[in-house]
């Protein structure tokens, strides 16, 4: 039997007065890591429309679906991930309140991000697009 194919899923980047939107991860892949809000892109939905979906679903804020940050591939014996990391223009940026698949969310302030145990790549991609100043 073959391994199903890639699976395409989607990040919300929200940063808002100098914080950036984070959830720890509650499941596999990557459980106990922090990440931004996201997931897999469910059947007849766009990439915009599971942006905002999984934002909903894991913080519990609301958000307009901005431009395309990024994409990036994650492969392993078990899975194949194509993500696709987008802007967020958050509506109201309360306190999160973890849902779904997300064990907490909170708002991090910038500066404090790269000393969180964070996802494969995640540093390295938010300094590469001028989201993080530092990733050490």
């Amino acid at each position: 039997m073959s391994p199903p194919g890639p699976e395409v899923c989607v990040g919300a980047v929200a940063v808002d007065d100098g914080r950036l939107l984070l959830v720890r991860r509650g499941r596999e892949p990557a459980q106990g890591e922090w990440s931004v809000p996201g997931g897999r892109v469910e059947w007849g939905e766009t990439l915009a429309e599971a942006v905002v979906r999984e934002l909903a679903e894991e913080t519990g804020i609301e958000g307009v679906c901005g431009r395309l940050i990024d994409w990036v591939e994650r492969v392993d014996d078990e899975r194949h991930h194509v993500i696709f990391d987008f802007a967020v223009d958050v509506l109201h940026p309360s306190t999160p309140v973890a849902g779904d698949d997300a064990a907490e969310a909170v708002w991090v302030p910038l500066d404090e991000v790269a000393g969180l145990h964070l996802v494969e790549g995640l540093a390295e991609l938010l300094h590469r697009h001028g989201i993080l100043r530092v990733i050490t």
